[in-house]
């Protein structure tokens, strides 16, 4: 029982490791990715070879495969508190109340506003640019603001100029 709850373990860092890493090189961070396949390859290893060791007990494949899906999971979980990177909010108004943005440039972020026709007459967008793990602040801000606004949210990958440029890493250049 042991060995199999240390597979468990070991897969469980290892795949975290992995989702880290990946995560990582999308992002741009090129050293920390590297510096962390280091650590991620030398846990896969020291796993395989336990499992590779003892074969005979179906126990630790079935340990192993257990965690390599809690080691997404638990990666995915880590990915989401570190909330790397930035998000983009585009979010349409059907008032044409231009305190909106206003508002939210009070608290700090960049928006860039546009009347836009809509199917049922005028519309104010907007688009918003915030760091990831502010997103949910903005969205609960948005549900004061506006509470039946549309919004969308997605992550852009590249950055040049604008109100942000200033204040990102040079690993989004």
């Amino acid at each position: 029982m042991e060995l199999i709850l240390i597979i468990i373990g070991i897969n469980v860092v290892y795949v975290s490791l992995y989702t880290l890493r990946t995560i990582f090189v999308i992002k741009g961070q090129k050293g920390l990715a590297s510096a962390l396949s280091i650590v991620e390859v030398f846990v896969y290893m020291t796993g395989l070879g336990i499992v590779l060791q003892n074969l005979d007990n179906h126990w630790n494949l079935a340990a192993y495969c257990i965690g390599y899906g809690l080691g997404v999971y638990t990666g995915s979980r880590i990915e989401e508190y570190l909330a790397l990177g930035y998000v983009t909010v585009q979010v349409t108004v059907d008032c044409v109340e231009i305190e909106i943005p206003t508002k939210l440039r009070e608290y700090g972020y960049g928006v860039t506003s546009w009347l836009a026709d809509g199917k049922d007459g005028q519309r104010l967008m907007m688009q918003v640019l915030a760091k990831r793990s502010n997103e949910r602040k903005l969205i609960d801000i948005l549900d004061k603001l506006c509470p039946k606004a549309f919004v969308v949210s997605y992550e852009p990958k590249n950055f040049k100029g604008g109100f942000w440029k200033k204040r990102m890493p040079k690993s989004f250049e």
